[in-house]
């Protein structure tokens, strides 16, 4: 079982009807939860009707304000979420939404890396520039969230090798990693070759070859 210094439970459950901008619309249970660890309001979407002892779906998702609301394609957070809820409601799961906008750094520690980023620094390089970490995010909140939910063994919808790692450690079974789509534009494809050759992200290199840096 993880071992966290507190547990935490669920504070109330309900229905929201999600609707996006492509007209694909699918019905939502938003969780939210007592004790976090680290005191923020992460949210869990429960969607779709896994099959009786079949493994849930989960994607751990960060708030990305830019991306997600107002469809930046500086990065490719937007298409992502909008994959994952679909994929998790096919299938039955849970997309965790949790407040780490910037890879943890916060949104104007974001918006000053994005600045540097222009200036010809990579999103990892334009971080320490700035004297911050990275990659801050710690999810122990996460595994915290799916315990509560009953969820102890899982396949993972993310092509970053660390979240699956840090999940193992909290004492969740990851059985398998399922990537995501790549959803890359002139404008993010130096992004997507910082996080492959940075984090060892899975996304294919020879996808990302012929679109040039804006």
């Amino acid at each position: 079982m993880p071992d966290f210094t507190a547990a935490a439970t669920q504070r109330a459950r309900v229905r929201v009807p999600l609707r996006f901008h492509d007209g694909y619309s699918v019905d939502a249970e938003l969780v939210t939860f007592h004790g976090l660890t680290d005191g923020q309001e992460h949210v869990a979407v429960v969607l779709g009707d896994p099959a009786p002892g079949a493994t849930p779906l989960v994607r751990l998702h960060s708030e990305c304000l830019t991306g997600d609301v107002f469809g930046s394609a500086r990065c490719d957070c937007g298409p992502q979420l909008r994959e994952a809820v679909e994929r998790i409601a096919e299938r039955g799961g849970v997309l965790l939404y949790l407040r780490q906008e910037g890879r943890g750094i916060g949104l104007y520690n974001k918006l000053d890396a994005y600045a540097l980023q222009d200036q010809g620094l990579d999103t990892y390089a334009a971080n320490a520039a700035l004297g911050l970490p990275e990659d801050a995010r710690d999810y122990t909140a996460a595994a915290q969230m799916l315990t509560a939910l009953g969820i102890g063994a899982l396949d993972l919808l993310s092509n970053n090798p660390d979240k699956a790692d840090q999940l193992r450690a909290l004492g969740i079974e990851v059985q398998g990693r399922v990537p995501t789509g790549v959803f890359a534009t002139a404008d993010n494809v130096r992004y997507l070759r910082a996080k492959v050759l940075q984090t060892q992200h899975t996304l294919p290199l020879g996808d990302l070859a012929g679109l040039n840096v804006s």
